[in-house]
């Protein structure tokens, strides 16, 4: 007639008070794996099982361990107790039956199995046999590629224009800096969208110095994607879009670019990145010595460099100063063979960013039309904050726009993509390495869900969905520096695994749809992962 209960305030005895929670108090999330039973001696049995429980957004891990006492009226607890374990790996689990694509270009294997052990993958394959003991997913009709990564956002920006005012100012109504505070504060809400929405890594590729403390900020917390961050935009223009005491963009000049590099790098970037701007008043020739400088400390400090370039001249001139990664695609003119000849010659990656000018027409038609504009949100993702951001658009003053500057960006749009889709094709088929990235943070372009209409504007520009996925994971985890951890489904490699119900290899929009994310080996289904998104803290 004797409950023990232990805890980290001690000892407890008694039903009664147990009883009492009873029906009140349960978790968001409660699962429970490896149980293993003990028999004691007679009518006395020691049972363990590992847990996981979320209440809201605060999740625990560990071993409960329950005695078992026969009674005359059955079988009862009469010892309970819990022991967190912070940090230690998820239990194992093995994903049968399910269709694999590795993400390394073959083709999909099919009845196979992934072992899971350790947050890692131990076995990944047709050949995988499902070790005794184990927990298993049954995963046949389903589709498991790695984790998508999307190469090129931005945390310092909000997906909205209070991240831009440079765009359209909306400084009156929305402080920039307490929407770059709040950003700082909170980046936890757009890492659990990037989960949900099925991304495991992000190449963070310019903000402000606070954005390269998210990965160790992140590092142990699996309900967040991996994360490399270049840090402040060493910028050729210097622009004014900083903080009284904070610069996302350092003005790139001659007699201090050294310097300027060494600074980046002492404050942990994993990469230098080079915003090469060019106009009128600033020539592609003008800024190029200061690019080939910091390029050439950039290789001295073993860093790579990467370089937001989108016309063909300074495309060229970033390769010549080293650069490793295109975040853009070339806009302004058909690429040729000299550029193709650079990209090999340096093994540089190319990101084409296909899809980024389309958030800011649509959110300034938005604008204009006082209304607020669609999200392709699939799975229910995005974040209250920025969901009650994207609904205000339809609040703002229709004098912040007007039809003609819309037009001017109407024909920026469809000229970039009528030249920027072909340069992606001709430099697949020249053999040039492509990455997948957004720019998500811009307008519109917001972080999680803006992956699907960048995969599919890749495969319509000519890519096959299978190149597309290779570009979004291999490809992509090269692009960051992080393809010795993450972006195939190999021996060795962190679980990150999209489980999904249709097959990709087809036609990628079915990365929309999916059931399971693994990051980090531990499972969580879309409908725990949506109702992270959507909590406000």
């Amino acid at each position: 007639d004797k409950l023990v209960r232990t805890g980290a305030t001690g000892f407890v005895t008694g039903y009664e008070s147990f009883a009492k929670g009873a029906g009140s108090g349960w978790p968001d999330t409660i699962e429970a794996t490896e149980l293993h039973l003990t028999p004691i001696r007679p009518g006395v049995v020691y049972g363990t099982y590992r847990y996981r429980v979320r209440f809201g957004a605060d999740e625990s891990s560990g071993i409960s361990e329950r005695v078992f006492v026969e009674t005359p009226d059955g079988w009862k607890i009469g010892l309970t107790g819990a022991i967190e374990t912070p940090g230690a790996p998820p239990p194992p689990r093995a994903i049968t039956g399910a269709t694999l694509i590795d993400g390394r270009g073959g083709a999909p294997i099919a009845n196979a199995n992934i072992i899971v052990r350790e947050g890692k993958i131990e076995c990944a394959g047709a050949d995988c046999a499902v070790p005794a003991g184990i927990d298993v997913v049954d995963a046949h009709g389903l589709f498991v590629t790695p984790g998508l990564i999307d190469a090129h956002v931005h945390f310092s920006q909000t997906g909205w224009f209070d991240g831009r005012p440079d765009a359209i100012d909306l400084r009156a109504q929305y402080p920039y800096d307490k929407t770059i505070a709040a950003l700082k504060a909170s980046p936890e809400r757009f890492a659990r969208t990037y989960l949900c929405s099925g991304i495991t890594s992000v190449f963070d590729v310019g903000g402000y110095p606070w954005t390269l403390q998210l990965a160790d900020r992140f590092a142990k917390n699996t309900h967040a994607p991996h994360i490399a961050a270049a840090g402040p935009l060493l910028s050729t223009l210097d622009h004014w879009l900083n903080l009284p005491a904070e610069r996302q963009f350092i003005h790139l000049k001659d007699d201090t670019a050294r310097r300027t590099v060494q600074y980046v790098a002492a404050q942990g970037a994993k990469a230098v990145k080079v915003w090469y701007i060019v106009n009128p008043d600033l020539p592609v020739a003008a800024s190029e010595p200061a690019v080939t400088t910091a390029g050439d400390e950039a290789r001295k400090l073993g860093l790579p460099l990467i370089v937001h370039a989108t016309g063909l001249a300074e495309a060229k001139a970033a390769l010549r100063a080293g650069a490793k990664l295109l975040v853009h695609s070339v806009s302004d003119a058909p690429v040729d063979d000299e550029l193709i000849a650079l990209l090999k010659k340096n093994d540089a990656v190319l990101t084409p960013t296909l899809t980024v000018l389309r958030g800011y027409v649509r959110g300034a038609e938005a604008i204009l039309n006082r209304t607020a504009p669609a999200i392709d949100d699939p799975n229910k993702c995005v974040d209250p904050a920025t969901m009650a951001k994207v609904a205000a658009t339809a609040t703002l003053d229709p004098s912040l726009v007007t039809a003609e500057r819309i037009q001017r960006r109407v024909d920026r749009m469809k000229a970039t993509e009528a030249i920027a889709s072909p340069n992606l094709k001709r430099l697949v088929d020249a053999g040039v390495p492509i990455a997948t990235g957004t720019d998500a943070g811009n307008p519109l372009t917001l972080h999680g869900p803006a992956i699907y209409a960048e995969l599919d504007a890749m495969q319509a520009a000519g890519m096959t969905p299978m190149q597309v996925i290779v570009a979004s994971t291999a490809t992509a985890a090269r692009a960051m520096g992080m393809s010795e951890v993450t972006g195939t489904i190999e021996k060795g490699k962190d679980a990150d695994l999209l489980l999904l119900s249709a097959d990709p290899s087809k036609d990628v929009a079915n990365f929309r749809k999916i059931k399971f994310v693994v990051r980090g080996g531990v499972i969580r289904g879309i409908e725990e992962l949506s109702a992270l998104a959507q909590r406000d803290n």
